[in-house]
């Protein structure tokens, strides 16, 4: 493999060429008009101009993103998180050129897609799953029906959905009414199809998820968890590992059953079984990303493991580098992402970065898509960078943080960086006493 081609942008897109750079492999970035001259495009080998901004005119051109493979002879193709990471059909149009997609075999993709379908195959393969339907809800009568049958509070979600998008929580029957059809909508919208379902809220749960790898030879490996609850609006905002909530025998249970849901599908290549789990430490498979996920570097840390290395390998048909028994975790990680947003409403917050200055970087690694002087448009995700801190242990990691966070300036936009300073001087926090409603229940910053 001597040319691999970035389906992606900023942060992710540079976080592959490292990798690639390490292993003497050249890298081609597309990009969009509103991402000239961004550091993504700069560290490339090449870079080819794919279109104007809108995603569905660029990142999502699917027609050119091929083209430009094949015009400049590229080996493979790294889709990256996001945009066509989870599409399968990009996957097998990629196959069809006769150029290896790093990732999983379209099949897994499309039956993974579709949390439906996914439910289905988990519960029979003795993974326990969320209760809720198997099946699509067509009417609202129907999802009033299973509210009944679970309880309020109920989720109500796209069956194509990801990344809390398409995903209403509803605390009574009115809300679930309202919701219904508008969700449906939403989801047809985002996912081409309105094929909704419903799930039973595991209140006061924390969201854990595995990272699994499986190669050609039908071994499958974990590389341990990461608790990813402090999210706002169902999106994560820190994640760390080890999960300071899990008693070690639920730990070990949780990373036999990622396998377990691995071997269902056959998985090849870099995936996440994400669970919910409740104050019991009962667990429940919520759904599996068919990708790298953001929050892989909190897994490098913790194990030495270059994971979009180990994607590469697997993706040439080699076997998994380590056996189980070889992985291991050391010390503690967190990962903050630094987002260009309001830190109270959560809202985007475009501009031009006038300065940005990280302080002491000891035992911290950035992985940014943004500089100084950059120009965070409203164009696409507004994160900044990865902030990933490690120590031997979560105090240590802790110190660090709180540290890095007092030090960071930066202006120009606003940035959820105070949000971080107050989380990480909050009690609960400090103890690892959070759920995935931290946020909402806290009031960590002052209205202005």
């Amino acid at each position: 493999m001597q040319k691999i081609l970035i389906a992606n942008r900023g942060e992710i897109a540079l976080r592959i060429i490292k990798t690639c750079k390490a292993l003497g492999i050249e890298t081609v970035a597309i990009y969009s008009e509103a991402d000239e001259g961004m550091p993504f495009v700069i560290e490339a080998d090449q870079a080819f101009l794919i279109g104007p901004p809108p995603v569905n005119q660029s990142y999502l051109n699917v027609e050119k993103i091929i083209q430009i493979a094949l015009a400049e002879k590229v080996d493979a193709i790294h889709p990256g998180y996001g945009f066509l990471s989870e599409n399968a059909e990009f996957a097998r149009r990629i196959h069809a050129a006769g150029i290896i997609f790093i990732g999983p075999n379209p099949d897994t993709i499309e039956k993974m897609g579709d949390k439906i379908i996914s439910r289905q195959t988990m519960e029979k393969a003795g993974v326990p799953i969320v209760p809720g339907s198997n099946s699509g809800v067509v009417t609202v009568e129907a999802a009033l029906a299973l509210a009944e049958t679970y309880g309020y509070p109920i989720m109500l979600k796209a069956s194509g959905g990801g990344g809390g998008i398409g995903m209403v929580r509803c605390e009574t029957e009115q809300a679930l009414k309202n919701a219904f059809s508008s969700t449906k909508s939403r989801a047809k919208a985002y996912f081409g199809s309105d094929e909704v379902f419903v799930e039973k809220c595991i209140e006061g749960s924390r969201h854990i998820e595995v990272q699994i790898f499986g190669d050609d030879k039908g071994q499958i490996v974990s590389l341990f968890e990461r608790d990813c609850s402090i999210q706002r609006r169902h999106q994560k905002v820190i994640e760390e590992s080890p999960s300071p909530s899990l008693s070690m025998k639920t730990r070990d249970k949780m990373l036999e059953t990622a396998i377990k849901a691995g071997e269902a599908v056959g998985y090849k290549n870099a995936g996440t079984v994400e669970f919910i789990v409740d104050a019991d430490e009962n667990f429940y498979f919520l759904e599996m990303n068919t990708r790298l996920q953001v929050e892989h570097p909190v897994t490098e840390q913790i194990t030495g493991i270059d994971l979009v290395e180990w994607q590469i390998d697997i993706a040439k048909g080699n076997e998994l580098p380590l056996k189980q028994s070889e992985i291991k975790s050391v010390g503690h990680a967190m990962e903050f992402r630094l987002y260009a947003e309001d830190p109270v409403t959560f809202m985007p917050s475009p501009g031009t970065i006038s300065k940005l200055k990280w302080g002491n970087l000891d035992g911290i690694r950035i992985d940014y898509g943004y500089v100084e002087g950059s120009k965070v448009t409203p164009f696409y995700d507004p994160m900044i960078a990865k902030c990933i801190i490690n120590g031997e242990n979560r105090e240590e990691t802790l110190q660090k943080a709180a540290q890095f966070f007092n030090d960071l300036e930066i202006s120009g936009i606003k940035t959820n960086a105070p949000l971080f300073v107050e989380i990480l001087a909050d009690q609960d926090f400090s103890k690892g006493k959070y759920t995935t409603d931290f946020l909402k229940n806290k009031s960590l910053i002052k209205k202005q």
